[in-house]
């Protein structure tokens, strides 16, 4: 895996693949999302949440393009781990606030207000489809914010109230919503 752009540009960073319940985002599909989140976004303004972590590599990409509020949420201990240890690395401790908690529980809880959330949830997550509600539930949206679901084919989001627009990167979809 490798940051795309901005001070990171190039850097890789390999992940431990033992048992773990990830699946990082395709550098391919990422590129073509930042490619559309730069036109949308000011990343230098940005306060930016990444539900269902990972690897942080949605973090790293916000950072590296000058976001220093980033907040990542897992509940997977060796994913957590990892990420502290690419941030201590990388020198972004003080930009990434690491939580670890079960996301829907940290949705419910959290009272922060962000500009731009990514949910990068497990494929095979039964409760999928409820994401954007609940997500829509909180008060985590900052006004005029950006709120991105990464899917497979198998969800149509398209019907939601708050939906504007679908990207599509092979079998990885992005549901654009405000």
């Amino acid at each position: 895996m490798r940051i795309i752009s901005g001070k990171f540009r190039g850097r890789r960073f390999t992940p431990p693949a033992d048992k773990w319940p990830t699946r990082p985002t395709t550098d391919i599909s990422k590129e073509g999302l930042f490619n559309i989140l730069t036109n949308e976004l000011d990343f230098e303004d940005m306060r930016m949440l990444d539900l269902f972590g990972g690897t942080g590599n949605h973090c790293y990409e916000c950072i590296s393009r000058g976001c220093e509020d980033a907040t990542y949420v897992d509940k997977h201990v060796p994913a957590i781990r990892f990420v502290q240890s690419l941030a201590k690395d990388l020198k972004i401790e003080d930009n990434l606030r690491v939580v670890r908690s079960d996301v829907f529980k940290f949705m419910a809880s959290d009272k922060g207000s962000y500009t731009y959330c990514f949910a990068g949830p497990p494929y095979p997550l039964p409760t999928l489809d409820t994401i954007p509600d609940k997500f829509f539930s909180t008060n985590l949206l900052a006004e005029g914010g950006l709120f991105v679901l990464e899917h497979n084919p198998n969800h149509d989001f398209s019907e939601h109230p708050r939906f504007r627009n679908l990207r599509t990167y092979g079998k990885t979809y992005f549901s654009f919503f405000e």
